[in-house]
């Protein structure tokens, strides 16, 4: 009796792995398509919550201003002109792409944010005086691509 329960085992477990060629092949290539769909949407995710961020620390920090890379990981900012008051500034940046960016002021000591891809940085807070000030991605050759801003203080 144990010997038929045990040879009926295995016949069920060669049956099962036995199946229809085009069932695993969809399977297969389902496989890809959805870890594919995962990372979009895990990506669109990390866009949505940089936007969020960026417009909280603008609402809720007077003297901030926000700025953000473009979601293709172009070289550059939007908006790349920016104005604040004297005094301490906040600096909320965000980059919803994929291509490692950062924002800092030159001459400024402080002035830069963490590297980040698709997510915000943590704001950072400046003191400035009146003037005009060139802000630039420190990432690599990005500003000397042209990655650069003008922040104006009044």
């Amino acid at each position: 009796m144990r010997r038929t329960l045990i040879a009926l085992a295995l016949a069920g477990a060669i049956f099962a792995g036995c199946g229809d060629d085009e069932d695993t092949e969809t399977a297969a290539t389902a496989t890809p398509s959805a870890a594919v769909e995962d990372a979009e949407n895990a990506a669109e995710d990390a866009v949505d919550e940089a936007e969020e961020a960026v417009d909280e620390a603008a609402e809720t920090a007077e003297g901030a201003v926000a700025v953000t890379s473009p979601e293709s990981g172009a070289l550059e900012f939007d908006p790349d002109s920016l104005t604040a008051k004297a005094g301490t500034v906040t600096i909320a940046y965000a980059n919803p792409s994929s291509t490692p960016h950062a924002f800092a002021i030159d001459g400024v000591d402080g002035a830069e944010t963490e590297t980040v891809s698709q997510g915000a940085a943590p704001p950072i807070q400046v003191e400035l005086e009146a003037g005009e000030y060139e802000f630039y991605c420190p990432v690599g050759g990005h500003r000397a691509a042209g990655m650069v801003g003008t922040l104006t203080v009044e």
